[in-house]
């Protein structure tokens, strides 16, 4: 600038004095109506470059004053925005001493000058939720909302988590199926839609985003499978409220064979069955899971069975303690079985074969009443008594 400055001055100079030393300035009229101007060309530049100065010079005198201005403006806007963020991290330290009274009044005071805006407002309208201020908090919503113009996700994450803690469910629920849309492996919304699915018993829903919960490590497998199983049992209690064992059997058949193949399913889906006095499709599920794969849980429902073919059960039994080895649980659940229709002798030795392997009061207490049925009662009063021991020994007295 200071070069081009320089140029022009060279250049002003070389204009005036040029014509004086050659003895040549020229002659120059400006005529109007009521004025006749009459100067030399040299002259004209002297009042050219003095009117240039002059521009110059208010041009300067402006730029300061307006300057002024900017620099007053910027240091009260910068007093604003150095409060705003002294009193967010002060809200910040009262939100982890659980004051949320002080949070709200220090997230929603001078919080247009704050560093974000939208998260101060939204800050401010949990701890107005956790206070129960209702009323305050969906105002600092709607700020939050009027400032998050290109990002309305953070906003409506926190509105689906203010509905949640009104237990406002199902207008959670919609929340949360507009965020899927948006972000369908966004964290934060798939564990809010997790307790929106589940509050508003949305089985089909839950099972929907486990897949995605995964993909984006959301709970650990353990939990995972947990949530698939209460969803499954959740559309087991739906299918039985509408219409009842038809119903069970109609959603048994209409999954999968990888999921009829799971055995809580098995177990829960006969427990199902058995309480809508479905006996027989709850026997059948359970010895056909148990010649598959051996699990305890299947074994142990089978004592509830009011079944009409209790000998094939006595023989998937028996295939089974030769297949597993004696297992007593297999001994006694054949023993509880033998006795419903009549087998006293029978149930005897599946009683006792189960008590040599380890003792077990009510498998004292069944055989004492086998006994019984075979008017042996000096043995059965013998078998009453060590488990009466055994249950002391088990649960003495305080």
């Amino acid at each position: 600038m200071l070069k081009v400055l320089l140029l022009f001055a060279l250049l002003i100079a070389g204009i005036v004095l040029g014509p004086m030393i050659a003895g040549h300035q020229g002659y120059v009229l400006i005529q109007t109506d009521n004025y006749n101007i009459e100067t030399s060309v040299t002259g004209l530049v002297i009042i050219l470059v003095l009117a240039l100065v002059v521009l110059f010079a208010l041009e300067w005198l402006l730029r300061r004053i307006f300057r002024t201005g900017a620099h007053t403006r910027g240091w009260f806007v910068g007093r604003k925005r150095r409060r705003a963020r002294k009193q967010t991290e002060l809200a910040l330290i009262k939100l982890a001493e659980g004051d949320y009274q002080q949070v709200e009044k220090l997230m929603a005071k001078n919080a247009d000058h704050a560093q974000q805006p939208m998260v101060n407002y939204l800050l401010a309208a949990e701890a107005a939720q956790q206070r129960g201020d209702e009323v305050r908090a969906n105002q600092h919503l709607e700020r939050a909302a009027e400032l998050s113009e290109n990002d309305p996700i953070p906003v409506e994450i926190t509105r689906v988590r203010l509905q949640l803690a009104r237990n406002e469910n199902h207008a959670a629920r919609h929340g949360v199926d507009r965020l899927l849309e948006i972000t369908p492996r966004h964290p934060e919304v798939l564990r809010l839609a997790e307790q929106a699915y589940i509050r508003t018993g949305a089985w089909s829903s839950l099972l929907d985003i486990i897949p995605s919960m995964a993909k984006a490590n959301v709970g650990d497998e353990a939990h995972r499978e947990a949530l698939q199983q209460q969803a499954w049992i959740g559309q087991m209690d739906q299918a039985r409220a509408d219409l009842g064992s038809e119903g069970l059997r109609s959603w048994w058949k209409n999954q999968s064979r990888k999921t009829r193949h799971q055995i809580p399913l098995q177990v829960a889906i006969a427990e199902h069955l058995i309480e809508c006095d479905d006996h027989d499709t709850a026997q059948a599920i359970l010895l056909d899971g148990l010649k598959r794969q051996y699990d305890d849980r299947l074994v142990l429902v089978i004592p509830r069975l009011k079944t009409n073919n209790p000998e094939q059960v006595e023989k998937v039994l028996r295939q089974q303690i030769k297949t597993q080895g004696d297992r007593p649980m297999l001994w006694s659940t054949l023993g509880q079985s033998l006795m419903k229709h009549g087998e006293w002798k029978e149930a005897c030795l599946a009683f006792r074969a189960a008590l040599k392997q380890r003792p077990d009061a009510f498998d004292y207490a069944w055989l004492a009443d086998c006994l019984d049925r075979l008017h042996q009662p000096e043995e059965a009063a013998e078998m009453r008594r060590d488990g009466l021991l055994l249950t002391l020994q088990n649960n003495p007295p305080s």
